[in-house]
């Protein structure tokens, strides 16, 4: 299958599987699953920056139609996209040349979860900020954020282990 054609494919998957099923739960107030945000951990690193760019603010906006929640799930997905390579130069050690090789698959555990595990807080963090907008609710803000960030890294793991190609 063609790369673009898979990319495309991914992107509606994700803002489906967030739309019509992970939008539905909420556990216990505070927790509710983004795993829409994979798509930017899963992108690829010699893209053109403005193309990344562009498709994590569609994914996002798509999000906000859906939910009507006004532009906030665009920009904390905009913001994760825009910092992303800053986290692939300190946590993977990689350099622009690298990047056409790099693949998320076959690095460590332990690197790959710091990656999407301070990716995933900061989203959630923007996007619970912006929800509660008030320091009144900083405690609802911290307790959404990392219960949400623990409930989609789950999430993840889980859906990576289950869709993970088998090498022969």
């Amino acid at each position: 299958m063609n790369k673009t054609l898979y990319y495309i494919l991914l992107f509606f998957s994700f803002a489906l599987l967030q739309v019509l099923v992970l939008n539905r739960i909420e556990l216990f107030g505070y927790v509710n699953p983004y795993l829409y945000i994979a798509y930017i951990f899963i992108l690829p690193l010699n893209q053109k920056r403005i193309s990344v760019l562009t498709s994590a603010f569609l994914l996002g906006l798509c999000i906000d139609i859906f939910c009507n929640s006004g532009g906030i799930h665009a920009f904390a997905t905009l913001f994760i996209a825009y910092i992303r390579l800053f986290f692939i130069r300190a946590i993977f050690k990689k350099t622009a040349s690298e990047y056409a090789l790099f693949d998320l698959n076959l690095e460590t555990f332990g690197k790959v979860f710091n990656y999407t595990a301070i990716l995933t807080f900061i989203h959630h963090f923007i996007l619970f900020s912006f929800i509660n907008f008030s320091f009144y609710n900083f405690y609802n803000v911290i307790l959404n954020t990392i219960l949400s960030s623990i409930f989609t890294l789950s999430l993840y793991y889980i859906g990576s282990f289950v869709f993970r190609k088998k090498s022969v």
